[in-house]
């Protein structure tokens, strides 16, 4: 069923009608980068490679202190929220003048922008999603996905549904999480014929796992664990008998929440894997816990692993690596490499040879790190890392049952967390926005037979240390080596899009603003009052661009410690900006 909106839908089917030959097949989806798509937002990361670069250059350096707001469209008032947080974190598509874009809750919604200078909701579809906020799941939802005449939002109680872009109605709905606790947060990936989903829930003792559906009915075609069973490759990492808990893998976390990249040539799909669980309790499951803290490289076709490379092994400061996993074609040392860049939730940002997950080289992003001295120049792991060992030592100290707690930099939020980062493949540089902090951790155990699937499983507890403030930073593929960085007042959930030769990204504050690309000094902004945690996007319509971006998040969104913020309004918006 589909909520259409009296007056605005009849006049936005017909233009609707007009656009129905331009279905989102695999064909538009692999030219998303091309001339032909350069208007259009068609994917979470807009292509692939998950840059999230557009060349659309009518709003620059030159003329963005002129930027305005053209519109904002406000979506579902105020609905009820898991842990009392609701977050807007998705990246709106737009195909052909309709904007898709999500609320809290992974509601679809059709907004019909052709006019440049009004939204108007043409449907709502009506997923049954259960708005029960005892369910006490993390309220969040970051994004959709298109395909063929459908549009595909992933939910937090494990269903897929996919609803018909024309009407709004649910053409297919599919129950893709079976046990306690799965569910989805991130938006779908579309490959080909093939919707990509990742199980979202690992802290709340769950297992995780990257999904393919067909994308024409739903029906599941393969699926990949993220935590091996007993006797599959990489399960020997999990040394649950050492514990006395044969079953830790059970609810291993590792889960997938951030949409992953693909790659045509190689018929690959990359995703950043999660924390093993519990988080802060490495004893309840010794040893490396693959592939949890990984990038994890699968044939697209059938889910076969052809390789991963863990960031963490044995992780006990919760640095999940679901991020972005940038590709791009760049030049190492005098090679042309084909890379996969990532900046890591552990503060130092990586480069990988995405054909075999080989280590290039790192750089620390953040100002202040201390859970490790440095990483090994050849294998790409924390000096610390000791193989030989079930539970790993890294420079800050360590957690165990008997010790006290220690304090952990980055923040166990990062660095850069689920926030999107950007590349610009015309200079070769990489940009991410994210939270400059550290954090007090320590372990509290929890036996076995008290765990509850479902139900969140930290193994300890964790605390901001002071005040979060945040950062924009730059970094140059080819060198591995930062070449500007900006520091802000507040912690980044945004994330960032690149333009030719601007940065965009919102705050939590309530401030939407713009970047030079080569020095990373404001050029313009405006508080509009809504916390952002959702990434900015473009998009052009009637031959002018636009910008946009998602706001919405109570409290503030994450005031880390900035009390001013705590009194921030939730309004789920979206903002659209222009020039004259």
């Amino acid at each position: 069923m589909a909520r259409l909106l009296a007056g605005t839908c009849v006049a936005a089917l017909a233009l609707s009608g007009t656009a129905a030959w331009a279905q989102v097949t695999p064909e538009r989806l692999a030219a998303a980068g091309t001339e032909a798509e350069m208007g259009n937002w068609l994917t979470v990361h807009k292509t692939y490679d998950s840059n999230r670069f557009s060349s659309l250059n009518q709003i620059n350096a030159g003329n963005v202190a002129g930027l305005k707001l053209a519109f904002a469209v406000p979506l579902g008032g105020l609905e009820p929220a898991g842990f009392g947080i609701g977050y807007m974190e998705g990246t709106p598509l737009v195909d052909n003048g309709f904007m898709y874009v999500s609320d809290p809750w992974g509601t679809p919604y059709k907004i019909d922008v052709s006019s440049g200078t009004q939204g108007k909701v043409v449907w709502v579809c009506d997923t049954g999603i259960d708005k029960d906020p005892s369910r006490g799941v993390l309220l969040a939802h970051r994004g959709l996905a298109l395909a063929g005449n459908l549009v595909i939002t992933a939910l937090n109680d494990g269903r897929v549904v996919a609803c018909d872009s024309e009407t709004g109605d649910v053409a297919w709905e599919q129950q893709v999480g079976k046990e306690p606790g799965e569910g989805f947060t991130s938006a779908a990936q579309v490959v080909g014929n093939k919707v990509l989903v990742g199980q979202s829930y690992g802290d709340w003792a769950t297992r995780g796992w990257l999904a393919a559906l067909n994308a024409e009915t739903g029906e599941e075609l393969w699926r990949f664990y993220t935590v091996p069973e007993p006797g599959q490759p990489g399960s020997e990492t999990w040394k649950c008998e050492e514990a006395g808990n044969p079953d830790c893998w059970k609810t291993g976390g590792a889960a997938l929440w951030v949409s992953g990249s693909y790659d045509p040539e190689s018929n690959t799909v990359y995703w950043g894997t999660g924390n093993p669980v519990p988080m802060f309790d490495p004893e309840f499951r010794p040893g490396d816990n693959l592939y949890s803290n990984s990038t994890i490289a699968l044939d697209a076709d059938t889910g076969a692993l052809k390789w991963h490379f863990q960031y963490t092994p044995g992780d006990y400061m919760d640095y999940d690596e679901v991020g972005v996993q940038l590709l791009m074609d760049a030049k190492v040392n005098g090679e042309d490499r084909k890379v996969l860049s990532h900046f890591g939730r552990n503060g130092i940002f990586y480069s990988l040879d995405r054909n075999n997950g080989s280590y290039i080289h790192s750089a620390q992003y953040v100002t202040e790190l201390n859970w490790t001295k440095g990483v090994d120049p050849k294998t790409g792991k924390p000096v610390e890392y000791d193989p030989s060992k079930s539970l790993q030592e890294y420079a800050m100290g360590v957690l165990r049952r008997d010790q006290p707690g220690v304090t952990n930099c980055p923040h166990y939020s990062g660095g850069t967390n689920y926030y999107p980062t950007a590349y610009n493949p015309t200079t070769g540089v990489a940009y991410a926005a994210g939270i400059e902090a550290c954090s007090d951790i320590a372990t509290k155990s929890v036996a076995p037979q008290d765990v509850v699937p479902g139900s969140v499983f930290l193994g300890g507890t964790l605390t901001t240390k002071g005040i979060q403030t945040g950062s924009i930073n730059a970094i140059d593929v080819t060198t591995g080596k930062a070449v500007a960085k900006q520091n802000t007042q507040y912690p980044n959930n945004s994330g960032v899009l690149v333009t030719p030769d601007l940065v965009w990204t919102g705050s939590v504050d309530g401030t939407f603003g713009a970047f030079d690309a080569k020095t990373l000094a404001p050029v313009w902004s405006m508080n509009v009052g809504t916390a952002f945690r959702g990434p900015p996007m473009t998009y052009s319509v009637g031959g002018k661009q636009y910008v946009a971006i998602t706001g919405g998040a109570l409290g503030g969104g994450n005031a880390g410690g900035n009390v001013e913020l705590t009194n921030n309004q939730a309004a789920n918006m979206v903002w659209v900006f222009t020039v004259n």
